[in-house]
């Protein structure tokens, strides 16, 4: 079957792998799209610590259940729009013990520590097999990145009575300002560009900063009557915005990290204690993240065309990456069609 493969940075092709056969606890899915995340675009820079190559890229998912093992549960049936949750856990570490799946010390994501889903074909445990009735396969692949910005709104115990600024705008931090307006919180959208933050404005943001334009600091002062924000959500990974998060934040606030920054970040830390700040990560999602995310689609009146930048076959993979590349604050997700 075909599939994609990034075998060295700078290096993404089509190559033919063998056809999946389902165990008998597991469920083979004809996939229909696959998302090009960050993680992907790191990787095939050759900037991706995590990943091991040559890697089969993609954790993105909408596929249709084609066939399942004879062990598997009544529930999940051929011809159901599916996405995967692609997180593995070993069930023994710190974080299996207490719950937290999602944070596995040893987790292999699909397409990052494991061959992902960019093929015709996969075959994976039931119980990684989020069905999705009432949604096409092309939306369940936006179902996995928007449950990340989900998780992070939870792990910040954003309430009504909260106001979020947001840093970043690429689908993760959409799926976090459209999880914080759910919720009912006054949200502040940041982002360096224009673009971004009109579509953040359609999906529930109050407010827009673009911080290559405007003076953050004074904006936020005006917005919030000189409180800040309660909630800061740092979804850029980035030096500066971590920085930023900590700076802005409100006293008594709280910041969540979903970005990794790839160089070391040096803080004020008086005012980790001046403010009493809760600062915490937010790796990945946990099932229920993505049945909100489900449940959000199912409305109806979600503008997923807007999140889609380009829907390419795999044999112009490696164009549109490079396209990513080259303007990459254009790109919310390319899709890739099987």
């Amino acid at each position: 079957m075909k599939a994609i493969q990034i075998s060295a940075p700078g290096e993404l092709g089509v190559v033919d792998i063998n056809t999946p056969v389902p165990g008998e606890d597991e469920v083979l899915l004809k996939i229909k799209y696959v998302g090009f995340c960050g993680s992907d675009l790191n990787t095939f820079l050759g900037k991706n610590p995590m990943v091991r190559l040559p890697i089969i890229p993609g954790h993105e998912v909408g596929a249709v259940i084609e066939a399942v093992g004879k062990s598997v549960p009544a529930g999940l049936e051929p011809g159901m729009s599916v996405t995967v949750n692609p997180y593995t856990n070993c069930g023994k570490c710190a974080s299996c013990r207490n719950g937290k799946v999602n944070a596995c010390r040893y987790n292999e994501t699909f397409g990052v520590q494991r061959d992902g889903t960019m093929c015709e074909y996969v075959a994976v445990p039931w119980t990684k097999v989020i069905p999705a009735i009432g949604l096409s396969p092309r939306d369940c692949a936006l179902i996995e990145p928007m449950s990340v910005g989900f998780h992070a709104v939870s792990r910040a115990q954003v309430t009504d009575n909260d106001t979020v600024m947001v840093i970043g705008c690429g689908m993760i931090g959409l799926g976090a300002v459209v999880r914080a307006a759910l919720r009912g919180a006054d949200v502040i959208a940041v982002d360096v560009d224009d673009e971004k933050l009109a579509l953040a404005a359609r999906l529930g943001a109050t407010h827009g900063i673009n911080s290559k334009t405007e003076d953050v600091h004074a904006r936020l002062m005006e917005l919030t009557g000189g409180f800040g924000p309660d909630v800061v959500i740092e979804a850029v990974g980035s030096p500066v915005t971590y920085v930023m998060a900590v700076d802005e934040v409100a006293f008594t606030g709280r910041v969540v990290c979903i970005g990794y920054a790839k160089n070391e970040v040096a803080f004020q830390t008086k005012y980790f204690v001046q403010k009493e700040l809760n600062i915490c990560g937010s790796r990945n999602a946990l099932p229920a993240d993505f049945r909100g995310v489900i449940n959000l689609l199912k409305k109806g009146n979600f503008p997923t065309d807007r999140l889609i930048s380009k829907v390419v076959k795999p044999e112009l993979a490696l164009q549109a990456m490079q396209e990513w590349i080259e303007a990459p604050g254009k790109i919310f997700r390319i899709l890739v069609e099987f």
